[in-house]
């Protein structure tokens, strides 16, 4: 009998489903455990602390990204409060989400309990899922989404139902209010509606339309808010994914090797084949759930891929593909342990996705001792995590010269120490950041107009910058006062300089196209 991880009645199967459940729970609640620690112990890194300040603010949008990971941090700090978790935990639930409905879609397609197993092992085994899964990104408010979305569809395969459609389009719009990545599963949703042969009526339906006009409803906020500011969030956009700098090995290599890093030297592998295999029986039998999972994958991998050829790709930017191939991986491998095989890489398929979610898990349990209870340095200043570290005592050194030298306002030219000095200041003394105006569009600046009226300020930046831009295109006088390094586990990082600002007072609404208003991309 061909083993499908279904239960037969007989008291030995009965033991053996039990035994594997609570073994994958017991893994799993080590795993969760691990990451909750992580998220309350672990400082935040820039970008995390730039996405809380977006929390302090009632705007419809913002320039590098849709509102939702926004809402998704401040709905974590109003119960647990400007806190290490407080501002991660929205994250951590989304994720959670998200890992339940990866699970309840591979269980609808195959009902089969090792299948859906091996789906909540697959994110916990991968480092961007598993112990970095509670990271603040718009990813981890996008990504759960985005997986409804498909769920949803998924059950209209099950219910024939169209109104299917229209709880597809809701949750197609909040994923969009997320980020804009999401628009690359598009090419998946028209193969889904197309390919099978039930094209004809869902041509003629009016529910995919129903489905479109509800999520661009939903998404309308972000479009009225580019509106008023000439389109700024999808040019800022636009600029970033269609930049050019001539094809490169260098780039894809380092695409791959951080696909093979983030994501598992093995589960990289596993999830990409799983997709490939799934997406030839799903268009081969015109098998629309096996259709949308795979190209959900497939198709932005294939686009990421692509990019790389000229564009260095953010650690961030494929998260979105990894989620549906570790779906499409499970279905995949149920598929495979239903037919007897004879070749040998299929018999061992199951074996190879057990190993290395076994390797990503000791991996996710060497990373978490490493950061947070060992003290090696590792890589030292080059080290993913620890390059971002050391912030705190620079915030708190630089609250200390403001108040020395009379400085009523702290100013930086660089959004990521800008973020970091509100986070660890916890906004108990004005921070602004001078240039690139176009990333606070909308912002509240009442208290930091406020304290430059009143006084002079502070400048921070790194070390080397023998020519700022007060002392380039204001009369400012510039004055250095201060210099400290930022420190990890005894590694210098990077150094920091202190210098008074006087005779000058910062427009914070600049005319566009200004050095002060344009956002600068940051290497």
């Amino acid at each position: 009998m061909t083993n499908t991880g279904r239960i037969d009645g007989s008291p030995s199967t009965h033991r053996s489903v039990d035994r594997g459940t609570v073994a994958v729970a017991a893994g799993v609640a080590v795993l969760v455990v691990l990451q909750i620690v992580y998220a309350a112990t672990a400082d935040l890194r820039t970008d995390e602390a730039y996405y809380w300040t977006w929390s302090k603010e009632n705007v419809l949008s913002f320039l590098d990204h849709p509102p939702m990971i926004a809402w998704l941090v401040r709905f974590g700090t109003a119960i647990f409060g400007d806190t290490n978790f407080g501002a991660r935990f929205g994250c951590v639930l989304a994720m959670w989400i998200a890992q339940g409905l990866i699970a309840d879609i591979v269980w609808r397609q195959t009902r089969d309990r090792v299948a859906v197993a091996l789906a909540i092992l697959m994110p916990q085994a991968a480092l961007e899922y598993g112990m970095f899964g509670s990271r603040v990104v718009p990813d981890a408010a996008m990504i759960p989404f985005a997986l409804a979305m498909v769920w949803a569809l998924v059950r209209l395969t099950e219910s024939n139902d169209g109104r299917w459609w229209l709880l597809a389009g809701a949750f197609g719009g909040l994923a969009l209010l997320s980020k804009f990545t999401v628009v690359l599963l598009v090419p998946a949703i028209i193969a889904f509606a197309l390919v099978p042969p039930w094209r004809g009526r869902w041509l003629r339906s009016v529910y995919p339309l129903g489905a479109m006009l509800i999520a661009a409803a939903i998404f309308s906020p972000v479009l009225y808010w580019n509106w008023l500011n000439d389109w700024a969030g999808f040019r800022f956009q636009f600029v970033r994914v269609g930049a050019d700098h001539g094809v490169s090995a260098r780039t894809v290599l380092d695409f791959v090797g951080l696909q093979l890093g983030l994501v598992g030297l093995l589960l990289f592998p596993v999830a990409l084949g799983g997709s490939l295999m799934l997406a030839w029986r799903g268009y081969r039998t015109a098998n629309p759930a096996f259709i949308l999972l795979s190209t959900c994958a497939i198709a932005p991998f294939a686009f990421f891929l692509w990019r790389s050829l000229s564009l260095r790709v953010g650690d961030t930017w494929p998260l979105v593909i990894w989620p549906f191939a570790f779906a499409a991986a499970a279905i995949n491998l149920a598929q495979i342990r239903r037919l007897p095989q004879t070749n040998w890489f299929l018999r061992t398929a199951q074996s190879w996705a057990i190993a290395a979610i076994a390797i990503g898990v000791m991996l996710n349990a060497g990373a978490f001792y490493f950061y947070g209870v060992s003290q090696a340095q590792g890589l030292g200043s080059r080290d993913p995590i620890g390059k971002e570290e050391g912030y705190r005592e620079i915030a708190m050194r630089a609250k200390a010269d403001a108040e020395r030298n009379g400085a009523t306002w702290i100013a930086t030219v660089n959004y990521r120490i800008y973020a970091m000095l509100r986070w660890h200041l916890k906004d108990s003394f004005p921070v602004v950041q001078v240039t690139e105006r176009s990333r606070f569009l909308g912002f509240d600046d009442t208290k930091a107009k406020a304290a430059i009226r009143s006084g002079d300020g502070l400048y921070i930046d790194t070390t080397p910058n023998d020519r700022n831009i007060f002392e380039a295109l204001t009369p400012a006088v510039v004055q250095q006062v201060d210099e400290t390094e930022r420190m990890w586990r005894g590694v210098k990082i990077e150094t920091f300089v202190f210098k008074t600002i006087r005779n000058w007072k910062p427009d914070l609404n600049p005319p566009p196209d200004t050095l002060f208003y344009n956002w600068q991309p940051l290497g």
